[in-house]
């Protein structure tokens, strides 16, 4: 359920290009400091953006640095310096990633080596954000309930793993966080959920598994959903892309926010446009 926030590169400056990559290395840097080597497996793409738009929100300012890291020992790259919220996130990933195992545990059964492997990095960011794991804990076993109903509520069903995400700004944020940074992630949340149940819509059908739209659109596969549901798919997704753009205008941001405003204004919808397109293509 994570891997889906990228930049819409072809309009990306170089520039952010450079910050995004930094930024991506940087919060590497963390899980290793944090939880240990292994632990640096859990990292996405998605921590990046959390650690640039967290960054911004709260004035703290990213200072670079060429130097070495274990994944390119030989060439020196651009690497964001180790700050509290870089810290910080990389707990928050650890805690994600182990409850996404978790959750994969209760959906399908795989994920059990995978679980205990990290448990031990889990065990070290829990303890230092209790609030985090209760906040990830609990919101995935209401999903879970939900999914386990078999909930066909597109709403109910988007909920709980949406709460997750503006609890979690909130709590990152502290005394910055407004409604509309709330309200940000909350359909930042929303999306994240949907494209992952889009993007595994022929693969849930096949293994029986849980999705949401499958139980709501009931199309045979992905393919038959986008033919004879796309239109109210498209306007689903859209409704989430006008509620990020308008939050997007009235968060205050301390620096520049181009990369930010590429992820959130371009990078979802193009990776939705590149989904849709690849059901079209491969079905």
């Amino acid at each position: 359920m994570f891997g889906y926030i990228k930049p819409d590169l072809p309009n990306l400056y170089m520039k952010d290009d450079t910050l995004y990559k930094a930024l991506y290395c940087g919060v590497c840097k963390s899980i290793g400091g944090t939880c240990g080597q292994m632990a640096r497996m859990t990292l996405t793409y998605d921590i990046a953006f959390l650690s640039a738009i967290t960054h911004n929100m709260l004035g703290t300012d990213v200072v670079i640095k060429k130097s070495h890291c274990i994944i390119h020992p030989i060439t020196r790259r651009p690497i964001a310096g180790r700050t509290k919220i870089s810290d910080m996130l990389a707990d928050v990933n650890v805690i994600l990633a182990y409850h996404k195992l978790l959750d994969d545990v209760y959906d399908s059964g795989r994920g059990k080596l995978k679980s205990a492997f990290f448990k031990g990095a889990y065990k070290k960011a829990r303890k230092r954000y209790p609030q985090v794991d209760k906040i990830v804990g609990s919101n995935y076993k209401t999903l879970f309930d939900l999914e386990k109903s078999n909930c066909d509520s597109i709403d109910m069903a988007c909920d709980p793993f949406s709460n997750m995400l503006a609890e979690l700004s909130d709590f990152v944020l502290d005394d910055k966080k407004t409604e509309y940074t709330t309200k940000l992630f909350y359909y930042l949340g929303k999306w994240i959920y949907l494209i992952d149940a889009l993007d595994d819509y022929d693969k849930d059908v096949k293994k029986s598994e849980y999705n949401v739209l499958k139980l709501t659109y009931k199309s045979i596969n992905a393919k038959k959903l986008i033919e004879e549901h796309g239109g109210d798919v498209a306007f689903t997704f859209n409704v989430i892309f006008s509620e990020i753009a308008d939050c997007y205008n009235k968060v205050k941001f301390y620096f520049n926010s181009d990369l930010i405003g590429n992820i959130l204004l371009r990078g979802l919808a193009a990776s939705t446009d590149n989904i849709v397109k690849r059901i079209n293509e491969n079905a």
